[in-house]
């Protein structure tokens, strides 16, 4: 286990703050849509049944980096990471890296099968998308003008 990997944590409704200033920082969306997204539940256990769940990166000082993973609707055993933020301050430190191969194994070890990511193609996410390439994605699929014309959603895929 890295260091990356042991201050992640479930998040908890005092995290909200910091979790708004990550996506502030990043410019993912607006950070008052956090409000009716979050919910502070700990991952489900091995017997559970599959739900949603939100984790968030501490360096001791509160959240630098949030990830937030769903089960897919009318799927066996497939799970799709929906956002994955890092301050930009913490960017290019495995953050990110170590958040992705948390969920990872979390999953793997209920026995799920997929976990999927989805991201934009535009210019802007470039980076994003060589990040998912990097930690052994596989490009899987591209929706032309998914987000908004001209702004496909590109879908990463990994056997878990």
């Amino acid at each position: 286990m890295t260091m990356n990997e042991t201050k992640i944590r479930p998040c908890v409704a005092t995290d909200l703050p910091a979790v708004k200033a990550v996506i502030e920082a990043t410019e993912l969306f607006p950070s008052e849509a956090l409000d009716d997204m979050m919910s502070f539940d700990p991952p489900p256990g091995p017997a559970e049944p599959p739900r949603e769940f939100w984790l968030v990166h501490d360096d001791g000082h509160g959240a630098t980096a949030v990830a937030y993973c769903a089960p897919e609707r009318m799927a066996t055993g497939t799970w799709n990471a929906l956002l994955l933020a890092v301050h930009p301050d913490q960017q290019g430190t495995g953050i990110g890296a170590a958040l992705m191969a948390y969920i990872e194994n979390l999953l793997g070890t209920r026995g799920e099968r997929v976990l999927l990511v989805e991201t934009s193609g535009t210019a802007d996410f470039e980076r994003t998308r060589g990040f998912y390439l990097q930690i052994g994605y596989e490009r899987e699929a591209s929706i032309r003008d998914y987000y908004d014309a001209g702004d496909d959603k590109i879908v990463f895929r990994k056997a878990l």
